[in-house]
C-alpha cells in the first residue's frame, strides 16, 4: 500500500482508482464459450467443466441430500451461529415486505400488488474461500419474499464444504447443485437434465461469475453484477489505525483483485495506517491473497485538502462497503448518496455485515451503487398495477388522454376512449 495525494492525481490515476478492475473482454470471450458449451451439453457439459477448472470428477450434480446430512454432522456451536444469524437476516428482511394498496384517486381506483417471482438461482461461492454467508444472504430474502422455488449452484470439489450445504439448508434452498463458476449460471439461465431453468439469478462471484451474469441476463433477469469485494474507509485523526487495518486486511482475504481504500485528511492517521497495516501482515492467514489486493493501484490511501473533496470522491467513486470513522460521522454520511452499505463509527466493522448484523451483503460494485441497492426482499417480487374505472371517472380524464395521444399520432389510442362515450352507437 501506499499514500497518495488526491489533489495530484493525474486524471488518468484518478480514473484508475475510481474505475477500479472491469471486466475483461478476455474473460468474456471465454464465458461467452462456455454457457454455449452448457447450453447444448447440459450436464455433461457441467461435468466436462467440473473437471476442467475444478479438477473434480462429479456423478451427482444434485446434492441437496448432502445438505440435510451436513447440517446433521457440523460442530454444534457453528450450527447454533449459522441459525442466528439466520434469525438476524430474517428479521431485516422481513421489515421490507410490502403490502398490496388500494386508493381511489377522483373516482379511480388504483392500486399495486406485490407477488414473489417463482424461480430463483442462487449463486453461492467457492473457490479460495467457502462462504456459507453467502448461502443465507440469498435464500432467506428469497424465502421472505415467497419465491415458490430456490435453486443453489456451488462450485464443487473433491471435499464439499460442509459448512456452505449446511447454511443452504438451514435457510431453507430447495435444491442444490455442485455446479460453479460461469457453467454453474449459464445451467441456472437455461437448464440442463438436472437443473432447472430459473426465472432470475442472484448471488455474488468472481470475474467469471460476474460475467456470465452480464451475458444471461439477455435471457433471464439478474440482480445486478456482483463482483469481487471492495472497501472504501474514510477516516481522520480520531480513528483507530489498527482497526482501519483489520478491516483493510479482512476484506483483502477475499480476493487478490480487492479494492481496499482508505481516504483522509490527516496525513499522520494516513502514515499510522500503514504502519499498522504491515504489523498485522505479519501474522495473517492468507498472505498472499492479502498482499496482491492491498498493493494494487486502486488500493491505498488517498490523502485529501477538505471534507468536500473527500466526500465528492467517495460519492463518484460509489464504494460497495463505506465504512465512516472520524468525530462527525453524521455529518460526512448526509453529504453521500451513493454507497452498497454504510458502517458507521469504528465499532461497526463490515464483517459485522458481512455475518450477523440482519442487513444483506450481497452488494453492487464497480460504481453500480450509483443506481441501485443491495439485494433484498424487492429483488424477488413483481409490483404489479392495478386499476379500474367506472364511466364517470374515465370521463374525468378522458380529454387528457386523448388530446395527449393525438399528439403522439396514435388517433386509435384516442378513438379506445372515445368509442366508449360515443352516444350513435
Amino acid at each position: 500500500m501506499e499514500i497518495r495525494y488526491l489533489e495530484n492525481l493525474s486524471e488518468d490515476q484518478r480514473e484508475d482508482i475510481i474505475k477500479r478492475k472491469q471486466l475483461d473482454e478476455e474473460i468474456q470471450e471465454k464465458v461467452r464459450s462456455i454457457i454455449e458449451e452448457i447450453k447444448i451439453t447440459g450436464d455433461d457439459g457441467l461435468r466436462k467443466c467440473a473437471l476442467e477448472f475444478d479438477g473434480v470428477e462429479i456423478e451427482d450434480i444434485d446434492i441437496t441430500e448432502k445438505g440435510k446430512e451436513a447440517c446433521e454432522e457440523i460442530d454444534e456451536e457453528l450450527k447454533i451461529a449459522i441459525k442466528s444469524a439466520a434469525n438476524n437476516i430474517r428479521e431485516f428482511h422481513e421489515l421490507q415486505v410490502r403490502k398490496d394498496w388500494v386508493k381511489e384517486f377522483d373516482g379511480r381506483e388504483m392500486g399495486q400488488r406485490f407477488r414473489p417471482i417463482n424461480r430463483i438461482g442462487a449463486y453461492v461461492p467457492g473457490g479460495t474461500a467457502a462462504y456459507p454467508s453467502s448461502a443465507l444472504m440469498t435464500i432467506i430474502p428469497a424465502k421472505v419474499a415467497g419465491v415458490k422455488h430456490i435453486s443453489v449452484v456451488t462450485p464443487p470439489s473433491k471435499n464439499m464444504n460442509q459448512v456452505t450445504l449446511a447454511a443452504a439448508y438451514i435457510a431453507g434452498a430447495d435444491r442444490i447443485y455442485a455446479a460453479g463458476g460461469a457453467q454453474g449460471i449459464a445451467a441456472l439461465a437455461h437448464g440442463t437434465e438436472t437443473i432447472d431453468k430459473v426465472d432470475k439469478i442472484v448471488g455474488p462471484g468472481n470475474r467469471w461469475v460476474a460475467a456470465a451474469k452480464m451475458e444471461v441476463r439477455r435471457e433471464v433477469e439478474i440482480d445486478f453484477v456482483a463482483g469481487v469485494s471492495e472497501i472504501l474507509i474514510i477516516a481522520d485523526e480520531t480513528a483507530d489505525a489498527r482497526f482501519i487495518a483489520a478491516d483493510l486486511i479482512a476484506q483483502a482475504e477475499h480476493d487478490p483483485n480487492v479494492a481496499a481504500l482508505v481516504i483522509t485528511e490527516d496525513i499522520e492517521i494516513a502514515n499510522r495506517i500503514l504502519f499498522e497495516v504491515e504489523k498485522q501482515m505479519k501474522n495473517v492467514e492468507r498472505n498472499d491473497i492479502i498482499r496482491q489486493s492491498l498493493d494494487q493501484q486502486y488500493s491505498g490511501v488517498i490523502v485529501a485538502n477538505d471534507i468536500e473533496t473527500m466526500t465528492n470522491f467517495v460519492d463518484e467513486y460509489a464504494p460497495e462497503h463505506l465504512s465512516i470513522q472520524t468525530k462527525m460521522d453524521e455529518k460526512i454520511l448526509d453529504k453521500i448518496d451513493s454507497a452498497g452499505s454504510i458502517f458507521m463509527g469504528k465499532y461497526t466493522p463490515v464483517a459485522a455485515g458481512d455475518y450477523a448484523s440482519g442487513a444483506n451483503h450481497i452488494l453492487p460494485t464497480n460504481q453500480n451503487a450509483r443506481c441501485t441497492g443491495g439485494l433484498s426482499v424487492d429483488t424477488f417480487i413483481r409490483a404489479t398495477t392495478v386499476q379500474k374505472f367506472d364511466k364517470d371517472s374515465l370521463e374525468k380524464i378522458s380529454k387528457t388522454i386523448i388530446t395527449i395521444a393525438r399528439s403522439e399520432g396514435l388517433h386509435n389510442h384516442a378513438e379506445s376512449i372515445e368509442v366508449r362515450f360515443d352516444q350513435t352507437n
